[in-house]
């Protein structure tokens, strides 16, 4: 039974594992992650090729937007003789009850971590300005853990560690800093962007059309497309 997936618009490559393997992984735009929603529309989750076919083996796909990833090929049916094929979309939309958090407007707090606060600001240190790569930044707390500051969305920001070690134990304000920036909170939709990686162009203006008009992220995707 030949195993082996194909990508579409690409040659054959092998893989003598599973599909259920983690060493198909690594296969060429097989990383590239498909945007799932509820039957509503509601974005829910970033999942990988091998969950997109589980869900479309299992009848739970109700309709897909967006454009076509891959077609993995699998096994010959014995009385069809056909070879089982599945087309992945980059949106799926799935059946079934999901008590989607973004349901509930208002109520959802995303958990907080390094990778998401600072794609939230776009890699950019909310005081001197300059983008710097991940591991450059650091996550300052606008009012210090010293002062009583919390550990949340609106009250940290990306700044550089010189930035950071310049500010210290006081506020913006005590040490002469301004902030470029309103820290934000955000919605269920924005975390979803937030954790993408490799965010397709269809993907990308499907989530936009979920976020709040006022959402800052409109006009910071936009300065950085430009």
């Amino acid at each position: 039974m030949d195993k082996t997936p194909h990508l579409v618009g690409m040659p054959p490559f092998r893989v003598d594992a599973p599909l259920d393997s983690d060493e198909t992984a690594s296969a060429p735009r097989l990383s590239q992650q498909v945007l799932r929603t509820d039957i509503s529309g509601m974005p829910l989750e970033w999942i990988d090729y091998k969950e997109a076919v589980r869900l479309y083996h299992t009848g739970q796909v109700a309709y897909t937007c967006g454009s076509p990833l891959y077609s993995l090929l699998g096994g010959i049916n014995a009385r069809t003789g056909l070879q089982t094929q599945v087309d992945v979309n980059s949106i799926i939309a799935t059946v079934g009850h999901t008590h989607s958090p973004g349901a509930r407007r208002g109520a959802y707090l995303p958990p907080l971590n390094n990778e998401t606060l600072f794609k939230r600001d776009g890699y950019l240190c909310m005081y001197c300005g300059s983008r710097f790569s991940s591991h450059q930044l650091s996550r300052d707390h606008i009012k210090p853990f010293s002062r009583g500051g919390q550990d949340t969305w609106a009250n940290v920001i990306t700044a550089c560690r010189r930035c950071n070690n310049a500010k210290a134990s006081r506020t913006p304000e005590e040490a002469g800093m301004q902030l470029l920036a309103v820290p934000f909170i955000p919605t269920f939709a924005e975390y979803i962007y937030l954790k993408g990686r490799r965010v397709l162009t269809d993907q990308m203006e499907y989530l936009l059309a979920h976020f709040p008009r006022s959402s800052p992220l409109h006009s910071r995707l936009h300065s950085w497309s430009c």
